[in-house]
């Protein structure tokens, strides 16, 4: 999450204490100190939507993104603005810090004595603005389900999902048409108060936040009708997305950007995607291998043949070599999932059982009887197979 100076000109260059310039906040917006409201309401528009993550994703952004807003509020309130190029003072505020203006009074004007308190008081009485209404949309979380084809090779998508999207009535300033946000009067737009706590230092100021304004300084006293004054609306929206080639289920994926709506023209949040790989009818995958079982009559295992495989590129030819048993596994090389980032791709493992008839005629009984016969077997016995053990077992009895 990504979560001070003395003014002492008139001129649109304010000056910090240390001697460094700073942008004015008529320049930082790119227009005259005789803008109107509609002209500065018109460019700060304009900055934003340069500065917003899914335009201009650079890190230099959101900190310019800081200071246009900032521009935007003190210049977009008249009494802010007019103390700004009467002081300029960069929050818009009146005289100096914890002077006129503030209710409660206590200690006006005598600033350099009250900073010395909050040293030990904590109470940083004039030393911070109103805070702006500007809030980053929350990150959203949804699940969508794709098919273990479109997880192999990638695919766009579209979905319709209801999220918190801009008021298009107000453009998310949460006023109705033909106002805008009023200055509160009861701390005269400073978003905070004073009040008189004793301490061991005596009577000293304590800043609380403004019950009327929350510590915004102004009041939305004509509410959007659509919007309610919240500057968002909640409605289904589509979108859409690439799945990268060789995702596998559960993955997540990460739009930037794409998350609710921000509060009074704030950035967006981010959407997470959760990937759900639904099973397949045919195919399984196994790492970055797919993997399938085809059924290959008892005689054709033996004499060996051809067979056709449907698979996600298309109908192959399988040779089946003669002799073929039951869980004999032929790759087909480069058939299977993609290699997630890259453009390999791994094999399609193709496992075979050997079926044995069971619904044979007695003819044909008796013709695998005669071959039996043939072949010298014997249809009452059979061979035990060996137990060979693990590696280790077999590098164990080497030592015996």
């Amino acid at each position: 999450m990504i979560r001070p100076l003395l003014a002492v000109h008139s001129s649109s260059t304010a000056i910090v204490s240390r001697g460094r310039k700073r942008m004015s906040h008529y320049d930082t917006l790119g227009v005259s100190k005789d803008a109107s409201p509609e002209e500065i309401k018109k460019a700060y528009r304009k900055k934003a939507r340069q500065l917003h993550p899914d335009v201009n994703p650079s890190e230099d952004a959101a900190e310019e993104f800081k200071r246009v807003t900032l521009a935007y509020e003190v210049l977009s309130d008249p009494e802010k603005r007019r103390n700004y190029d009467t002081t300029g003072d960069e929050q818009g505020r009146a005289g100096y810090p914890g002077g006129g203006g503030y209710p409660g009074g206590g200690f006006s004007g005598f600033g350099g004595f009250e900073d010395l308190l909050n040293m030990f008081t904590g109470g940083a009485a004039g030393a911070r603005g109103p805070a702006s209404r500007m809030r980053q949309g929350q990150d959203d979380l949804i699940t969508v389900s794709i098919s273990l084809q479109d997880a192999v090779f990638g695919v766009e998508k579209t979905i319709e999902r209801r999220s918190a999207v801009t008021c298009k009535s107000c453009n998310g300033e949460g006023t109705a048409e033909g106002t805008q946000p009023e200055t509160c009067t009861t701390c005269s737009g400073h978003g905070f108060m004073q009040r008189r706590v004793q301490s061991i230092l005596g009577t000293v100021m304590q800043q609380v936040e403004c019950p009327d304004c929350h510590g915004y300084g102004t009041v939305i006293k004509t509410p959007c009708p659509e919007c309610h004054g919240q500057g968002r609306v909640r409605e289904d929206v589509p979108l859409t997305f690439n799945v990268p080639a060789g995702v596998h289920d559960q993955a997540r994926i990460r739009l930037r950007g794409k998350g609710e709506a921000g509060l009074y023209g704030g950035p967006n949040g981010d959407l997470y995607v959760d990937l759900n790989v639904k099973r397949d009818k045919y195919f399984s995958r196994e790492g970055d291998n797919l993997v399938t079982t085809v059924n290959i009559p008892m005689v054709a295992a033996a004499l060996g043949t051809t067979i056709p495989l449907n698979t996600f590129d298309g109908d192959q030819e399988v040779a089946i070599p003669a002799g073929t048993q039951s869980g004999d596994v032929i790759t087909l090389n480069g058939l299977g999932a993609t290699v997630l980032g890259t453009e390999r791709r791994g094999d399609l493992l193709v496992r075979i059982q050997v079926v044995t008839p069971t619904d044979m005629t007695e003819e044909q009984r008796e013709l695998l009887r005669q071959f039996a016969a043939l072949r010298g077997e014997s249809l009452t016995e059979g061979s035990q197979v060996k137990h060979r053990g693990g590696l280790f077992s077999r590098l164990k009895d080497q030592f015996k």
